[in-house]
């Protein structure tokens, strides 16, 4: 077993950028271990203040829309420019198993070696809250290790994007060529959160249809209520394997920061995603707290089972079970 380290040894290793102590501080805060949940939050306070100088962005899209490919092609063209990155890709949790896919890696391989570049999957878990939290977390850690650009990439268009978007400077939406189908599959709520988006495998014979969706989304965006950042939502057609239209999204982010930033929005958002942050934690731990109660786990099957038959109401049963936790506090 390795030896345990001590704060300062995990302050010093991350901010001399050493990826060995980068990657136990992140297994450290994925841990569900009282000891090193208290460690962690000791780390992140003091690391606190190397944090907050990257550009956030979160990626999204449809099943079959090559998000790892395009990740490793458009993160390619990032560290080409000199900047170094981080991605952080959530893994599907099997709801039966426990078990996460953890694929990234080897999807982004070629990536995967680039010394500018670090990536690191993450299990998506079965709670949101849970996700966000260990996420944001591991986005602290990274920009103080000295990463300037972290990418964030969920697990495909749902709930989780929501989480995302809330912990983001910039959402990317990808999607498919042949608008019609996706666009009315699509949830509004995402392509509200959505600050671009990049129609994928424009080559070949796609390309027609591509500029044809481009047309499609950029047409449903203007129906969209204006956001507050002053930002007009733009759809770029892109291919990771010409690479084509890739240097078109990243100069598109940088227009977006530089309005953001003269405008004084991304301080603001940076600071209601703080506050979210915030209350998101006093919700989750308020339910652990709540679900671990011995007396809680000693009443909970019962209530359940009245509940399931029908003998008591839902929200009574609730009620019931909060002032029992509230007594025996």
């Amino acid at each position: 077993m390795s030896k345990r380290l001590s704060i300062n040894e995990y302050v010093e290793g991350i901010k001399s950028q050493n990826r060995f102590v980068l990657s136990r501080a992140i297994t450290l805060i994925e841990s569900e271990l009282a000891s090193d949940k208290r460690l962690a939050s000791e780390l992140i306070e003091a690391l606190l203040p190397y944090t907050g100088n990257a550009i956030r962005i979160g990626i999204t899209g449809v099943p079959g829309v090559g998000k790892s490919t395009f990740i490793e092609a458009w993160g390619k063209l990032i560290t080409h420019l000199g900047k170094k990155l981080a991605v952080l890709a959530i893994d599907p949790t099997s709801q039966r198993t426990g078990g996460s896919i953890m694929g990234d890696k080897t999807r982004m391989e070629e990536l995967g070696r680039n010394p500018l570049a670090f990536i690191r999957p993450s299990p998506a878990g079965t709670s949101l809250g849970g996700v966000s939290r260990k996420t944001r977390e591991t986005m602290l850690l990274c920009e103080a290790a000295g990463f300037e650009v972290i990418l964030i990439e969920t697990v495909g268009v749902g709930q989780s994007e929501t989480s995302v978007s809330n912990m983001t400077d910039f959402f990317l939406l990808l999607m498919l060529a042949g608008a019609g189908d996706e666009l009315q599959g699509i949830k509004k709520g995402i392509m509200e959160m959505a600050d671009a988006v990049a129609i994928t495998k424009a080559d070949e014979d796609n390309e027609k249809k591509a500029r044809l969706a481009q047309a499609e989304y950029q047409s449903a965006l203007h129906l969209l209520s204006p956001s507050e950042n002053g930002w007009y939502p733009k759809v770029l057609t892109c291919s990771a394997l010409t690479t084509k239209g890739l240097d078109q999204i990243w100069t598109l982010i940088t227009e977006y920061q530089n309005l953001v930033k003269s405008n004084g929005w991304f301080v603001k958002k940076r600071q209601l995603q703080n506050k979210a942050w915030l209350h998101e934690v006093i919700r989750t731990q308020l339910e652990s707290q709540f679900y671990n109660h011995a007396t809680i786990q000693k009443s909970l099957t019962e209530i359940e089972q009245k509940v399931e038959n029908s003998e008591l109401h839902a929200v009574n049963a609730a009620m019931e079970l909060l002032e029992l936790a509230k007594m025996r506090e």
